[in-house]
């Protein structure tokens, strides 16, 4: 009698743990759903939809989906070939404070980035929102017969701020790389497969002295919109991205 009431306790005990494990990954699984649903895509692999050129109406014909990923379909030219011209945003919405993660690569020698805070009607993209480079820092230089600063490659806040080489993970062209930009009034982070390479704080006396000594210098746009839309450069070369995704802050 007394072995079968101890038996039936265990049970009991074995039972009541299952339930609590079983409420806990529940619980865990609906966070992170939760957490899931924060992001806005802003292409998922199925649509271009959101998207056209900067300061125009309609996506350019370069920019094609292709296999799930967005593409920049075109022949690749050497930088003093560059004619550009194909610049594109995602004019759905504005965003102010934001973290942004996309994924990406390029051929050899490919040069692109991405820039948020844009407006239209006065100027180029560059001149008015803020650029994380992207770039084939392994062979750029060697195609092109060119020596770039650190403030020119990948992960770079363009002309502003350098990233950190001790962290930084260069892929060969070709491979895919991940990268995230978080933006607050407070703190910017500039993110590469998964290691920061750069913070900063926008508008500050810092983040002013190092544009009246850069070659943004003499573009009064330049960085002063508090939210705006993103935008993917073309430099000509064929680009590809994926998993383009943002929260807002």
């Amino acid at each position: 009698m007394i072995k079968n009431a101890t038996l039936l306790i265990l049970v009991l005990l074995v039972t009541v743990s299952c339930k609590t494990n079983n409420k806990e990954t529940t619980q865990e699984i609906s966070e992170k759903t939760n957490k899931d649903s924060d992001w806005i895509y802003l292409f998922d692999g199925t649509s271009t939809k959101g998207w056209r050129a900067f300061n125009g109406d309609k996506l350019p014909e370069k920019w094609v989906i292709d296999n799930g990923v967005l593409t920049f379909d075109t022949e690749k030219r050497l930088e003093d070939e560059h004619q550009g011209g194909s610049d594109i945003i995602y004019a759905a919405e504005e965003f102010q404070n934001f973290e942004l993660y996309l994924e990406w690569k390029l051929p050899e020698g490919g040069n692109s980035g991405v820039l948020y805070h844009l407006k239209e009607g006065m100027g180029s993209m560059p001149e008015i929102g803020p650029e994380y480079q992207l770039l084939d820092d392994l062979k750029w230089e060697e195609i092109n017969d060119a020596k770039l600063q650190e403030w020119q490659k990948t992960g770079a806040d363009y002309a502003m701020y350098v990233p950190d080489n001790s962290k930084k993970i260069v892929k060969p062209a070709g491979e895919w790389n991940t990268t995230r930009i978080v933006f607050t009034p407070n703190n910017v982070e500039h993110w590469l497969n998964g290691k920061k390479l750069l913070s900063f704080v926008p508008w500050s006396d810092d983040w002013h002295e190092r544009k009246s000594k850069s070659k943004w210098k003499n573009a009064p746009n330049y960085g002063k919109f508090k939210s705006g839309y993103i935008g993917l450069q073309d430099h000509d070369s064929p680009l590809w991205f994926r998993n383009i995704k943002i929260k807002k802050l």
